[in-house]
């Protein structure tokens, strides 16, 4: 007799409580991405890896229902309540912040594990990071506390007096902060920088435009959602208009960028598979701290440099963890 069916059997003649990890049944996991499903390949990748390492197998001992809002922001809410609905173990949410908000927003009973850029204290996702409180944890890659270092970086790699503009979406939640940590370590170098926003597509064009007639000469790319997801166009403007520019991480300098400094977002995700595993075999999320990043990656594509004319010296080289040749 096969094993499920045999549980089946005990079940209908004795309630007999059973933990997460002997359940035999499938357990359901929903994931809510803002992005697409093609877009987030490496993120699902490590997601399951993480999954099996917790003793998960998708499609074996866990099923994931996946939902992309396909960067309708508006569409979190509806995607998030048919998970709810649906009654499922614990939510992964995946890429803006916003979509771990709608998730917390929709239920304070069913486990949420996100993977965010920014502070999950600053924006109410949890109370600490030590001490998250209620049904949420996650990963947290921190990336808006490194626009400070990424300036430096990239002021480093250009000559002196060379003016560097910030691109931000003034529509993300961390963007006073980034702006405010960037212009503060701006002064302490004595950096100049010149803001532009950027929300939409074609205003990421017009963004590339202004910088050169600001006569910016470097960029930095502030860390936010619908940049990632917008890597391609915003890789192709500076290529095109020859501009140095930094981001933050090291898929956009595989894609084609000229550097990055971060955390790295395979690692982070990979951490959420195993905080969801952890949770279907009984662990609380309130028991698990928030996980913030520990490495930092500075990674930078030779390539790049050599089709805009950049010149990266031995010692900057040095320094680096990852060179794309």
């Amino acid at each position: 007799m096969r094993r499920r069916n045999f549980i089946a059997g005990l079940a209908s003649t004795a309630a007999w409580p059973l933990t997460a990890g002997a359940q035999s049944a499938v357990s359901v996991i929903g994931l809510l991405g803002s992005s697409s499903s093609d877009k987030s390949v490496h993120m699902t990748r490590a997601l399951r890896a993480g999954l099996n390492e917790s003793g998960f197998i998708d499609g074996k001992d866990v099923a994931i229902e996946y939902r992309w809002a396909h960067d309708n922001y508006d569409s979190f809410p509806a995607l998030i309540a048919d998970l709810v609905k649906r009654q499922v173990a614990g939510i992964v949410t995946i890429g803006a912040e916003q979509s771990a908000l709608a998730a917390k927003a929709a239920t304070n009973k069913i486990p949420i594990v996100f993977v965010i850029d920014g502070d999950p204290v600053s924006i109410g996702l949890v109370d600490s990071i030590n001490r998250p409180g209620g049904n949420v944890t996650g990963m947290s890659l921190m990336s808006s506390a490194l626009e400070a270092k990424r300036l430096e970086l990239l002021s480093e790699l250009m000559p002196k007096g060379t003016k560097i503009a910030i691109l931000v979406n003034p529509d993300y939640p961390d963007t006073d902060f980034q702006l405010g940590s960037v212009e503060t370590a701006a002064s302490n170098i004595g950096q100049k920088i010149y803001v532009l926003n950027a929300r939409t597509e074609r205003e990421l064009s017009t963004a590339f435009m202004t910088a050169v007639e600001q006569q910016a000469g470097a960029l930095l790319v502030a860390a936010d959602p619908f940049f990632n997801r917008s890597r391609d166009q915003i890789i192709s403007l500076a290529a095109r208009f020859k501009v140095p520019a930094i981001y933050e991480s090291r898929e956009f300098v595989v894609a084609g960028g000229l550097i990055s400094y971060g955390a790295s977002v395979a690692a982070a995700h990979h951490g959420a598979g195993i905080y969801i595993g952890k949770i279907l075999n009984g662990v609380k999320p309130a028991d698990l701290p928030v996980q913030l990043p520990t490495k930092f990656e500075l990674v930078i594509n030779l390539k790049v440099a050599e089709a805009i004319g950049l010149k990266i010296t031995p010692t900057f080289l040095a320094r680096t963890d990852e060179i794309i040749e």
